[in-house]
């Protein structure tokens, strides 16, 4: 009877959580297919490609809003459950309020970690691909930048022709190793620069130890300079969120292959950032769910099931502000970045155990 009970909460507490789920989906996919139709406004495309692009965009938006999902969810269950009194047939069976909250917060903390490990990578090669292909019908086509094992490639048009750029990657406020292309507006190569090291602070570009090579009569002529200057429409800013978006990196990608990121051009503290940020979500989700449960559990004498939405959502509110401050205090060095992510995780904490110890009766 035990392990009937047992597998009738997991199943149905799974189930609820994907209700939700697929309610956010449902709704979300709705409000960004009009963003997507718009941006797509005048280009020869029908509705299947916004409908396809807002179709894998919003998994991740999914897995963002994840922890609140689970508090939600858990609210719903337990609520459900209460009036359907199987909260008090649960109890006849030996199942205290102590262990029906372990028994979903294990759940939810194993789901955690099976979203990193199975979902995780497809969904950052969603956004990938959704990013990619919004950058090919970009209203701003006349500049593209992108990077890969090789490194850094950008194409910019100028007034008369264009220019490629290549480099290794971004360290602080430089590029290495830079050649630079410049094409006429027959696309015959016209000059070649070289650069060991480019500052890109601003959009005014200063290059050291340049090498340029004009074209004169079919030749090449090399000329050496310390520096020399070119405005670009990037700089630093814009080159580094190339190399600082969450939502590209998978945590396969993190805990397998960070050196050879590094390596590319990623920074390596938002790689450890980002690290701790899916790492803490399993945490996140133990502990969501641990405390709805004794949200409910508390008040089950005291509010109507009405209430308990109202309570959830000032309290994931309250939640979700703390750890955006706590992560915007990581971000700029107040507090160390590690602590940032996981002083929530340790708030939550505290204020679970003196829940459970309300909560902790026969």
């Amino acid at each position: 009877m035990n392990s009937i009970i047992f597998n009738y909460l997991i199943r149905n507490y799974l189930k609820t959580v994907f209700i939700v789920i697929l309610l956010i989906y449902s709704f979300g996919l709705i409000l960004n297919l009009f963003e997507e139709v718009e941006f797509f406004k005048g280009s020869n495309v029908g509705i299947l490609k916004p409908l396809m692009l807002s179709s894998i965009f919003i998994p991740s938006l999914i897995t963002k809003l994840l922890p609140f999902i689970i508090f939600f969810s858990s609210i719903w269950f337990i609520s459900k459950i209460r009036n359907n009194k199987d909260l008090l047939i649960l109890k006849v069976y030996g199942y205290s309020n102590i262990k029906i909250f372990l028994i979903l917060a294990l759940t939810s903390f194993l789901l955690g970690w099976m979203i990193l490990i199975v979902a995780n990578p497809i969904t950052s090669s969603m956004v990938m691909y959704y990013e990619k292909t919004k950058s090919q019908y970009a209203r701003d086509i006349d500049h593209l930048i992108s990077f890969n094992n090789n490194g850094l490639w950008i194409k910019e048009n100028l007034n008369e022709g264009e220019r490629v750029i290549t480099a290794e990657k971004p360290e602080k406020f430089y590029l290495l190793n830079v050649t630079i292309f410049k094409f006429n507006n027959e696309y015959d190569l016209i000059k070649k620069i070289f650069a060991k090291k480019v500052n890109i602070k601003s959009n005014e570009w200063i290059l050291e130890e340049v090498t340029i090579s004009d074209l004169k009569d079919d030749i090449f002529v090399n000329t050496k300079k310390d520096k020399y200057f070119i405005n670009s429409n990037y700089d630093y800013i814009k080159i580094n969120t190339l190399f600082n978006n969450a939502d590209t990196v998978s945590f396969i990608d993190l805990t397998l292959n960070k050196k050879k990121m590094i390596d590319i051009g990623y920074n390596e503290l938002f790689l450890k950032q980002s690290l701790h940020t899916m790492l803490s979500l399993p945490f996140f989700l133990f502990l969501m769910t641990a405390l709805a449960s004794i949200l409910v559990m508390i008040s089950l004498r005291r509010y109507d099931g009405y209430k308990f939405l109202i309570i959830g959502f000032i309290i994931s509110v309250i939640i979700y502000y703390f750890k955006d401050l706590s992560l915007a205090l990581g971000k700029t060095d107040k507090i160390p970045i590690i602590l940032s992510i996981w002083s929530p995780v340790l708030a939550l904490s505290f204020f679970t155990f003196i829940g459970v110890l309300q909560i902790n009766e026969k």
